[in-house]
């Protein structure tokens, strides 16, 4: 089930299932731990002898944010029980501390008795093992606590004389080990047991009493406060009733309107969906930057139902991608502490991996070092590239040279060396790597391109750092792969480029010519001009093959894309449409209007993303090809970041167009 609220501060993330139940809780990094991992940290409520969990049959839910911050807005309801739920969470911007505010609203024409019950089911540190649930007499609240992670759960109903409360009942309990039961079921005859301690596999149950007069209403906060021994938990606990939880959450409230409007964006004429759109992107984005640079891909850990991994990883690509994204849209912090990630984890020969664990750590990988009798390198090329595409763009942005200067030796040199030197002498093209998408193994026009790109940065940033030698040797190897590209990876029977080739054993080429996406790369990164009559036919011809013809519409990634393959009928559904593939698309109107009137090919696609985007807003991977329902992860961020880059590309093309900012001067100059 995709995570339709993500709530975080870059420590802290925490999401929710469309059923409001708490799914993921990582501390004290995004993408690790995840305390939860999947399991359910349900909301139950006992009106009247009746008891429903909000994720039951029975609720009327509506899932949203409050606009323009990382705040829910969730309306729950229940006529046939006379009741209605206003809720908002979010996670505090400074202290490590989820506040959840309920206000119950009483719709029947008597008085009514309401019992809340909020659940606990950690896995600290991501096992069972070992974990202890209490009941603290002092704060009335209960603690899980395991080596350096604790967590306190606690709350206060404010009665409508301004009298506070605290819990009514508790339990802890073991789970799913030795005949133990899931503590969450002692609620359901609206009485916890009082249990005060449990030890190894346990979860635990909290509640809280509330009368609603007739018509009227009752207000209830909750908290979740995280630290690493008791008496930082109990310093937070004790900062929420002091401060109170109402201007804790005011403070979280303004401090994201106003982190999302820093940059004032002047959005023309783009429609309002359009605009909310991109500026919860920009807040999900932030959601999933840790504190210490790294760019999470997405947190929803459903995807481990088909695959006993996830996308709680560092991908390099990804996060080079949205930091492109962040950089166009000025939001230029994240950019350098993302870059020094990049350099603790590049490696001696000045490659990148496959993928990475938050903390820096090599990931999980499914690409062999060993295949058909030989040693290969199991790289995705594209991703040591566009770093040093998107470090040039962020760069040209900030004017910060003493960054640049500091990234040089132990970054920039060793990644674009590697440039140079993983190619083939034949062809000028890089040697064989794995493509974008991680699935096959060969030479990819999209490879090259982010090759000849990165090396033209590597080229530039070389050159203002006064190394001219270096600057003149990845300019040269720029072209090459360039001419490269022109010469073996474009077809003159077909008129278009092709996704790539494979070299065999006896050295000749399997050439590849499956309609690909991400050919779109070869205008996307400068190596060719949109306008380039060989990238228009390409770009045409994969509109034309890949555009999903129900209708639902959207362009797929490739024909007869496997993954999560909801139709055969490949002339219908190449495959299920992706946001990031059809805002490709956008983009390639973008890039080649030179009249108000072709730029206004690229709106539609923008609010056909907002019209497919979950009723939260938040976007996944890819959409069911017949019903449009989200498939795969969400949030996914490079999803959500290709909308804020195709948005600013559109504002910028729209201004230049009508006048009102010249052409930007080309960045790497020499090209």
């Amino acid at each position: 089930m995709p995570r339709p609220l993500t709530i975080g501060n870059g420590r802290l993330l925490i999401s929710f299932d469309e059923g409001l139940n708490m799914r993921d809780l990582y501390y004290p990094r995004v993408g690790f731990a995840n305390h939860i991992g999947g399991h359910y940290g349900r909301l139950g409520l006992w009106v009247e002898g009746n008891f429903s969990w909000l994720d039951e049959k029975g609720w009327e839910r509506r899932l949203a944010y409050q606009p323009q911050t990382l705040v829910t807005q969730v309306k729950v309801s229940r006529p046939s029980w006379g009741l209605e739920l206003a809720i908002n969470d979010a996670v505090h911007v400074r202290e490590d501390i989820y506040l959840k505010k309920i206000v119950l609203y009483n719709l029947k024409n008597a008085p009514q008795e309401v019992r809340l019950f909020f659940s606990h089911d950690l896995d600290i540190d991501e096992s069972d093992v070992g974990d202890t649930a209490l009941y603290d007499p002092r704060s009335g609240g209960i603690y899980h606590y395991k080596r350096d992670k604790y967590f306190l759960m606690n709350g206060q109903v404010i009665h409508g004389d301004g009298r506070t409360e605290g819990p009514y009942q508790f339990a802890t309990g073991t789970k799913r080990f030795g005949g133990g039961g899931r503590n969450w079921r002692d609620a359901e005859d609206g009485q916890l047991e009082g249990n005060p301690i449990a030890q190894g596999s346990v979860d635990s149950t909290l509640s809280f009493r509330l009368f609603l007069p007739t018509g009227g209403k009752a207000l209830l906060y909750y908290w979740l406060v995280v630290g690493d021994r008791f008496q930082e938990v109990q310093r937070k606990n004790a900062l929420v009733l002091a401060d109170g939880p109402k201007r804790l959450l005011r403070e979280t409230q303004r401090f994201w309107r106003r982190w999302v409007n820093k940059e004032k964006t002047d959005f023309l004429d783009l429609p309002e969906p359009v605009q909310e759109l991109f500026k919860l992107s920009l807040l999900l984005i932030r959601t999933h930057i840790d504190q210490a640079g790294a760019i999470i891909a997405a947190t929803d850990t459903d995807i481990m139902k088909t695959n006993r991994d996830h996308y709680g990883y560092v991908w390099p690509r990804d996060g080079a991608l949205v930091t492109l994204a962040l950089n166009k849209a000025g939001y230029l912090e994240p950019g350098e502490r993302f870059f020094r990630f990049i350099r603790r984890i590049i490696t001696d020969e000045g490659y990148l991996l496959h993928k990475y664990n938050p903390d820096g750590s090599l990931g999980s990988s499914w690409h062999p070092w060993y295949r058909d009798g030989s040693i290969q390198l199991p790289i995705q090329e594209d991703s040591t590239a566009l770093v040093l595409y998107v470090l040039w763009d962020y760069y040209q942005r900030t004017r910060n040279l003493e960054l640049l200067d500091e990234l040089y030796l132990p970054l920039i040199r060793p990644a674009a060396d590697f440039l140079v030197t993983y190619r083939d002498s034949e062809t000028g093209l890089p040697l064989p790597s794995y493509d974008l998408w991680e699935e096959r193994r060969g030479v990819f026009s999209y490879t090259a391109a982010t090759v000849s790109a990165g090396l033209f940065a590597a080229s530039a940033m070389a050159g203002l750092l006064g190394d001219l030698r270096s600057s003149r040797r990845y300019r040269c190897a720029a072209r090459q792969v360039q001419d490269g590209l022109e010469r073996h990876l474009y077809s003159e029977d077909l008129g278009r480029f092709l996704r790539g080739y494979y070299r065999n054993v006896d050295g000749t080429r399997s050439y590849d010519f499956t309609l690909e996406s991400s050919l779109a790369g070869l205008f996307l990164y400068g190596t060719f001009p949109a306008s380039d009559e060989r990238v228009a036919f390409t770009l045409t011809a994969v509109e034309k093959g890949l555009w999903v013809k129900t209708a639902i519409g959207g362009l797929a990634r490739y024909t007869n894309d496997y993954y999560f393959q909801k139709s055969h009928d490949l002339e219908k559904v190449p495959g299920n449409p992706w946001f990031i593939t059809t805002l490709w698309l956008a983009q390639w109107y973008i890039a080649r209007a030179s009249t108000r009137s072709e730029l206004e090919l690229a709106k539609p696609i923008l609010l056909w993303v907002t019209s497919y985007a979950m009723e939260s807003g938040v976007l996944s991977e890819q959409i069911h090809p017949y019903t449009g329902q989200s498939l795969s992860v969400a949030p996914l961020i490079w999803s959500h970041a290709a909308f804020v880059e195709a948005v600013m590309d559109y504002l910028e093309k729209y201004k230049r167009l009508v006048g009102k900012q010249p052409r930007p001067t080309a960045g790497l100059a020499g090209r």
